[in-house]
């Protein structure tokens, strides 16, 4: 098929400015239209194109029209497409709604007909009841715990599941649940219970739409006032549908098939939640009549990306993977997707900020950059090796690392032992031992646990741990007052108010957005895909989890317009053993003469690491540690550090830290000064030599640090 740019948007005729798959959709007749759109098909335009036809052809009025989604963003442009193509006027509007804020409308609306005088209040938060529910049946109200209990009653509610009948299908489902299935169906009975008071009814957000589905199906008039009302339904992200969202839609629909729906099956990434792409993949069964359009022309990412992507997804299985695009790329040639397999997880953090700061120095803007992971605890590492290359960064979809509860509480406990005097002074390996007495008090165990929330407690918790490990190893003498002052130093350098930069977030986080750069890392089997759907020895436990594993990396490698760089490690930190293998997903996906190939380094053994590692100055041998890759030579080897200029760049450090209001840490770390104070940089190519010394530092520090430098070289 021969490749048909996109005419530019036009606010025109609702056919300007579409191919002809998407014209194809949008002139469909009115009815039963389903439209599989794969990842930057221009499935938004389409389906603002094809109302505005319905409208403008007289099928319906604009005011007839409900069109839902998933989020407020995604409900925001839809709006916003919409306004833009003149339906979004006071008396000619589309409602353009989530499933939850088109439900809370209704029932507002309709309460008085079917509940009568009863007082009703939306929950803001289920966390307290959930508590107080698990704690009236003995279970513990942990926070981690909480948030588990949590996700099983919003998973059993969206997927139309009774308390009596939790136990037997978290069975038949296979979930994994965070106690016996028919204690967490207690804390379910107990939990709706506690929502019935003498004030009146709290309903949480799946209420909304089980109060909304029961009035339009056992109340005729209120059905018959609805149904006058809206005549034509559009669903976006269709396979992200849950059986509670699909009967809310059929009581709008009332036995109506005037019905547009959009999605793609193999972009479901959210079964844990009680979404299915069944809906979308019996649409046509449900429909025969129905027009079923594909839309495979990506628009976002060069035809390099979009080929990873279409390979990717090519090795899927089972009846989702039937349904997979194939996407054909669009827009100009660009770079190659890279690879790249590291010996440990700081020096992969390391390896991925000095890729990002090359990207910065060609002028790829630092918020058109993404590192994405698969869960929120890997942010860690590269919080702080972004930190330490001075690129500033924002965490996306979850709290930074040193703003985690658990973390938070974690540095809490340790300053408590600190004001202990009945404690050694600890340090090296004391000190870890320490470390891990007190952190065990608070979850963390010799055993990665089972509950999605306590596993992220967990890796929270043993990040921790690691750290003090490479704090040691680098300061054998630190003990848990300096541990604690580096703990603040760095919660505070890497969390400003705001900050406009690199976009650090999980691969569920990342659905729906797009950047010009995207690093996919930790691509390790027990992380991607996740540890608990392997069984003993990697076996594959769960097939159909492991799809949807596969189906993140799809997410991933579609969310990149240009730049696709996709990384590994062979152990957890330095010095460990290398366990781990690249994901199986990536098999047959590297190319045999990647640096980051296993053939490729069979071939010549040392031809990978002489590439990918930087080497001592004085020596010559690949730098493993991150320490030694800043100071740019091996910590045994002579360094000739002057002593006179490193503490006048201290001195510099400290008052340039009073002048910015911020730490010391934060302006410079001392390898860097010293690195600075061995090798004497002169000129700002110099300088850029300097690792850790990225664009953005030197723009900001590089005219002081070398007229210190130039001073003390004339003085000598």
């Amino acid at each position: 098929m021969e490749p048909v740019p996109a005419l530019p948007a036009s606010s025109g005729h609702p056919l300007d400015g579409l191919d002809p798959e998407q014209a194809a959709a949008v002139r469909a007749p009115r009815g039963p239209v389903c439209v599989l759109a794969g990842a930057g098909t221009g499935k938004t335009r389409t389906i603002t194109h094809r109302i505005a036809h319905l409208v403008s052809a007289g099928h319906v009025r604009a005011d007839q029209v409900l069109a839902v989604t998933f989020t407020a963003r995604a409900a925001g442009e839809l709006r916003g497409r919409l306004r833009s193509l003149g339906l979004g006027g006071t008396a000619n509007t589309v409602q353009a709604r989530t499933f939850h804020a088109a439900a809370l409308r209704q029932l507002r609306y309709f309460w008085p007909q079917v509940v009568g005088e009863v007082p009703w209040r939306l929950v803001d938060g289920k966390f307290p009841i959930v508590a107080q529910a698990a704690n009236r049946v003995g279970l513990s109200t942990a926070t981690e715990s909480v948030r588990d209990l949590l996700g099983e009653i919003e998973w059993a509610k969206a997927s139309l599941i009774a308390p009596e009948d939790y136990a037997a299908a978290a069975a038949r489902h296979r979930r994994e649940t965070p106690y016996d299935p028919q204690r967490v169906a207690e804390v379910y009975t107990s939990y709706e219970s506690l929502k019935t008071t003498p004030e009146g009814m709290l309903l949480d957000f799946d209420d909304l739409l089980l109060h909304t589905a029961a009035a339009l199906e056992d109340y005729a008039a209120v059905a018959e006032e609805f149904r006058g009302r809206y005549r034509c339904f559009v669903v976006d992200e269709y396979q992200d549908v849950t059986p509670l969202q699909q009967r809310v839609l059929d009581a709008w629909l009332g036995g109506r098939d005037d019905l547009t729906v959009v999605g793609d099956a193999n972009q479901t990434i959210y079964s844990f939640t009680g979404a299915s792409p069944g809906y979308l993949l019996d649409f046509s069964r449900r429909f025969p009549e129905a027009t079923v359009v594909r839309l495979e022309r990506d628009y976002r990412s060069t035809p390099q990306v979009v080929a990873l992507a279409n390979r990717v997804i090519g090795a899927a299985r089972g009846r989702i993977a039937g349904t997979r695009l194939q996407l054909i790329g669009q827009r100009p040639d660009g770079p190659e997707p890279t690879f790249g397999e590291y010996e440990h997880e700081p020096a992969e953090a390391l390896g991925v900020a000095k890729a990002i700061g090359r990207l910065l120095s060609k002028g790829v803007p630092a918020a058109e950059i993404a590192v994405l992971y698969r869960i929120n605890a890997q942010s860690e590492a590269y919080e702080q090796a972004l930190t330490e290359a001075g690129i500033p960064y924002q965490v996306r979809g979850g709290e930074g690392f040193f703003q985690r509860a658990e973390v938070r509480q974690a540095v809490q406990a340790l300053r408590q032992n600190a004001s202990r005097e009945d404690l050694p002074d600890a340090r090296g390996p004391e000190l870890i031992t320490l470390v891990r007495a007190a952190l065990s008090r608070l979850g963390l165990t010799a055993i990665e646990p089972s509950g999605a929330q306590a596993r992220e407690r967990w890796a929270s918790l043993n990040a921790l741990v690691r750290l003090t490990e490479e704090l040691t190893e680098a300061d054998p003498e630190l003990a848990l007052p300096g541990l604690l002052r580096e703990l603040a130093a760095r919660a505070e350098a890497r969390h400003p108010p705001t900050v406009q930069g690199v976009t650090l977030a999980s691969l569920h986080a990342a659905k729906g957005l797009e950047w010009d750069a995207v690093f996919l890392i930790g691509l390790a089997d027990g992380t991607l895909p996740i540890s608990h759907v392997l069984g003993d020895g990697g076996a594959v436990a769960d097939e159909a989890a492991l799809e949807e594993e596969r189906r993140l990396l799809y997410v991933g490698v579609t969310r990149a317009r240009e730049h696709l760089r996709l990384t590994w490690a062979l152990a957890r930190s330095e010095g460990a053993r290398s366990s781990r293998r690249r994901s199986r997903f990536l098999n047959g996906l590297v190319p045999e003469d990647s640096p980051a190939s296993l053939v490729a380094r069979r071939a010549d053994p040392g031809a990978e690491r002489t590439k990918r590692l930087p080497v001592c100055r004085v020596c010559g041998r690949s730098l493993l540690a991150s320490r030694d890759t800043l100071l740019g030579r091996c910590a045994g080897c002579p360094g000739e550090v002057d002593p006179v200029l490193l503490a006048e760049l201290q001195d510099w450090r400290r008052d340039k830290a009073h002048e910015l209001e911020i730490k010391p840490f934060a302006v410079l770390s001392v390898n860097i000064l010293t690195a600075i104070a061995e090798q004497w940089p002169t000129t700002d190519d110099a300088l850029a030599g300097v690792p850790g010394m990225g664009q953005q530092r030197r723009e900001q520090f590089g005219p002081e640090l070398l007229a210190i430098v130039r001073s003390r070289m004339a003085a000598r």
